[in-house]
């Protein structure tokens, strides 16, 4: 059941914990410290790579009934996503990793629906920068 308030959380997948650690910290500090954004990066032991366990305790932590939208670097990730999966609970963002975690964390502090999260992600994919 969702909480009146519950925000959607979104749960960063990179091989690289520190590249998961500082995107979380970019994204928390343009959308604002209310935004549920967690870092599952590198394996379980500080390595390059990912790892199912992070991704589960990083969605369990940012999890308040609104829903999760994962967003995975590359490769393997995707594929460690996957596992965790839950349509309607748990999707996926098929989106670049900075531009797309900033607009899901802005549009999930700014109440957005699951999809509405998502759909905002995916828009990240036409940003153009010049």
């Amino acid at each position: 059941m969702t909480e009146p308030g519950a925000l959607v959380g979104i749960v960063l997948i990179s091989h690289s914990d520190a590249l998961a650690r500082e995107a979380v910290a970019l994204a928390v500090q343009i959308a604002g410290a209310d935004v549920r954004v967690a870092a599952a990066g590198g394996t379980d032991d500080g390595g390059l790579g990912t790892s199912v366990d992070k991704v589960s305790s990083a969605v369990e932590a940012v999890d308040q009934g609104a829903g999760v939208v994962l967003i995975p670097d590359l490769g393997s990730s995707v594929l460690t996503a996957r596992l965790l999966e839950e349509p309607g609970s748990v999707v996926i963002a098929d989106v670049p990793f900075v531009e797309g975690a900033i607009a899901a964390a802005v549009a999930a502090g700014m109440g957005a629906t699951l999809q509405g999260v998502l759909d905002a992600a995916e828009d990240a994919r036409t940003y153009r920068k010049l």
